[in-house]
């Protein structure tokens, strides 16, 4: 289990990546840091046929429903290890 330290020193670490994630990376570290402060996503996916960032944030935060937050801390850490290992 990873602690609050530990997940707040790798959110930071992802916003200083000197290389751009691509839009998947991007799209799950979005989602797995809105599960982990958040929990399930709530409310109706964005009405907008053509804000497709916004429905594609929306979906993937979604694919995530039900996991705990702290799983969601553990695989955000362990993404953004991967991202700052190269």
């Amino acid at each position: 289990m990873v602690t609050k330290e530990v997940f707040e020193n790798a959110v930071a670490q992802s916003k200083a990546l000197t290389t751009r994630p691509d839009n998947n990376t991007l799209l799950m570290l979005y989602s797995l840091y809105k599960q982990a402060t958040e929990g399930d996503v709530a409310g109706a996916q964005p009405s907008n046929p053509f804000d497709f960032v916004a429905k594609a944030k929306y979906n993937a935060w979604e694919k995530l429903k039900g996991t705990p937050a702290e799983e969601a801390m553990t695989q955000y850490v362990a993404l953004v290890g991967k991202l700052v290992a190269g």
